[in-house]
């Protein structure tokens, strides 16, 4: 296999006019870039490689055949599964072995689908391979009321006649604290089998907003008629053009408005599924029912907006000191994410990013460095933009693939910090599945944003300590002034909608679009304070926000970016102590709870400290702007 900088050499001196491709894919202002490429043209170095999850879509067919026979392997456990310590161990055993494969059979189908959604085929096989874990699920629902019925005495003495099942005691004692929310076997089996109907609302959403959905053109920076697309969008809000920006935000929020009551009816029946579940299992809320699930207290939901609604001063500062720095008379919303440096021009080769991201994680030690070296050359990350490429960024995979990456490269500041955040993804996933069993490689998603932030603060501190040109450590210090306002304050204010949204639908308000719209205004106008012009368009971001989806995701990270401040700061100032104990976390998996997890690593997540401790650093970074002391 060919190492990155060595593929890239080779379509360079390819006759074939690889070398302009090459361009046209990692510089946005090359001759042409404005012309997305079809996925078939696209350089294989800057794609992912599937491979070691199948070989080709005949490989996957192959496997999908078998996944009948998992069904019929189940049926003789439904009335003899806790007869037995040996029973219970060889069940467990044969779920894990299930469990695997079909995790490499929906997610293969779901990353060749995302690098093309318009493609019907790939979305046609991951809709084969959920339906059939619908089924699946169905299946195995008997599962958890059996486990659950038994008495503390007789699982004592499954442990102590069967040894090797106390690698499950966990998964057990999990499924007995739930117990008083778990249902009929027949009610569990009816519920499992219409997952892919509750999951409809979530699916038309990622269909109109990825696929069907078009925007319209906008001129660029040179005047080009330039069409949007989710990922042209978040540059040309970089745009230095004013014109462009505002352009560009008009253009694009004009789309949402148009469909805002399909996306309003499609996020009221995602906030109805998650009251109607956490209604007949007998939870109070469905914020309760999903922090239940995580293991999570409420407290440390509501501890976190309280601590933000107490510093919002902070992000009105913030506002005020953008439109100092731009020279505006009024800000708007198209003006916040514009970089602020007059003669800073951050641009990355892929092979640069690179470079800096193995310097900045240093740090981490040279293991974790290793890693990210076989992140690039074994092509763990899709880099190019495609016509019908999914937008944003996630780490993904499974237990038995690399962890891989989607994202656009456009190489920017912003891009490197998305890098080395997806990367922290990744190698944490890596370390987990190396150390922990399949039942507890996937770590609780309440940890899932620490580790990526803290490479992005990693990367904050190597920046600065690297470069002394003042404009360009403004930037940086505005950048992470922007990554703090865009994970603590944007997602705590994502949080508290959702929060509201639920709410209110449970208590009977009907979720119409002008209901989101005037509602989601209003929390915007009050988070970001007076200084921001309130535009008519921002009252649509609801309608465009996929984490709306994720059933109370977001407030997790503004919590990860608290802890990960934490974690930064120890890596930094302390020594092989607080680095092996950090290492440690991100080996962890979900063999212990979520917040013990975190107290065994030296972090107590209970309390408001982290993000206290959080907010004064954003504050520091502020006065050193305000002040003009970089």
């Amino acid at each position: 296999m060919m190492t990155f900088d060595a593929e890239k050499q080779y379509f360079m001196d390819s006759p074939h006019g690889i070398e302009k491709m090459w361009d046209k894919l990692t510089n946005p202002s090359a001759e042409g870039a404005e012309q997305l490429l079809a996925r078939s043209e696209v350089p294989e170095i800057l794609t992912w490689d599937l491979t070691p999850l199948f070989e080709s879509d005949e490989a996957w067919e192959e496997s999908f055949q078998q996944v009948d026979a998992y069904i019929e392997a189940i049926e003789p456990f439904r009335d003899s599964l806790t007869a037995s310590a040996d029973n219970l161990l060889s069940f467990g055993r044969m779920i894990e072995k299930q469990g695997r494969e079909l995790a490499k059979l929906a997610v293969y189908a779901s990353m060749k689908s995302d690098e093309d959604t318009g493609l019907s085929h790939y979305s046609g096989m991951l809709t084969r391979v959920r339906s059939f874990m619908a089924e699946y699920a169905a299946a195995v629902s008997f599962a958890n009321s059996a486990i659950a019925d038994l008495s503390e005495e007789t699982m004592e003495e499954f442990y102590k006649e069967e040894p090797e099942l106390e690698y499950y005691r966990r998964y057990c004692t999990r499924i007995r604290a739930s117990k008083p929310h778990i249902l009929s076997l027949q009610e569990e089996s009816l519920l499992a089998g219409a997952k892919t109907i509750f999951e409809t609302g979530a699916r038309v959403f990622s269909v109109l907003n990825n696929a069907d959905q078009g925007f319209p053109t906008i001129r660029d920076e040179e005047g080009n008629e330039v069409e949007l697309t989710h990922a042209r969008y978040g540059s040309f809000m970089e745009s230095k053009d004013r014109s462009v920006r505002k352009a560009a935000y008009e253009g694009y929020y004009a789309i949402y408005e148009q469909f805002r009551n399909t996306y309003a009816a499609t996020l009221a029946s995602e906030v109805h599924k998650n009251n109607y579940l956490a209604k007949i299992r007998n939870f109070t809320s469905a914020r309760e029912a999903a922090l239940f699930e995580n293991e999570i207290p409420e407290l440390v939901y509501d501890q976190l907006l309280a601590t933000v609604h107490k510093k919002l001063d902070l992000l009105h500062r913030y506002v005020a000191l953008r439109k100092k720095l731009l020279g505006l008379e009024e800000i708007h919303s198209y003006d916040l994410h514009v970089p602020l440096g007059k003669n800073v021009d951050l641009h990355y080769s892929i092979e640069e990013a690179r470079d800096v991201l193995l310097e900045a994680l240093k740090p981490l030690g040279e293991n974790y460095c290793r890693i990210l070296e076989e992140a690039f050359d074994k092509r763990w990350i899709d880099f190019a933009e495609n016509i019908g490429k999914r937008s944003g960024a996630y780490s993904g995979g499974c237990y038995d693939s690399p962890p891989y990456i989607l994202m656009t490269w456009k190489g920017s500041l912003n891009n490197l910090y998305t890098l080395a955040h997806e990367l922290g993804h990744s190698v944490h996933s890596y370390l987990s599945r190396k150390a922990q069993g399949f039942t507890y490689a996937k770590y609780p998603i309440f940890l899932a944003e620490i580790a990526s932030t803290v490479n992005e603060n990693l990367l904050t501190n190597y920046l600065l300590g690297s470069i002394k040109d003042k404009a360009t450590r403004q930037e940086i210090i505005l950048n992470y002034l922007d990554g703090f306002k865009g994970t603590v304050f944007r997602q705590s204010q994502f949080a508290e909608f959702e929060q509201k949204i639920h709410r209110a639908e449970q208590d009977g308000t009907p979720l119409t679009a002008d209901w989101l719209t005037e509602e989601y205004g209003n929390l915007n106008a009050k988070y970001y304070g007076e200084e921001l012009v309130r535009t008519p368009q921002i009252a649509f971001e609801w309608a465009r926000i996929p984490h709306f989806y994720y059933n109370f995701y977001v407030y997790q990270y503004s919590t990860g970016f608290s802890a990960a401040s934490a974690f930064a700061k120890s890596i930094i100032e302390g020594g092989e102590e607080e680095l092996n104990a950090y290492l440690g976390f991100l080996a962890s998996g979900s063999k212990e709870e979520p917040i013990a997890t975190l107290k065994r690593a030296g972090l107590d997540m209970t309390s408001a400290k982290p993000i206290e401790d959080a907010m004064s650093r954003f504050e520091r970074f502020l006065e050193i702007l305000e002040k003009d002391e970089v």
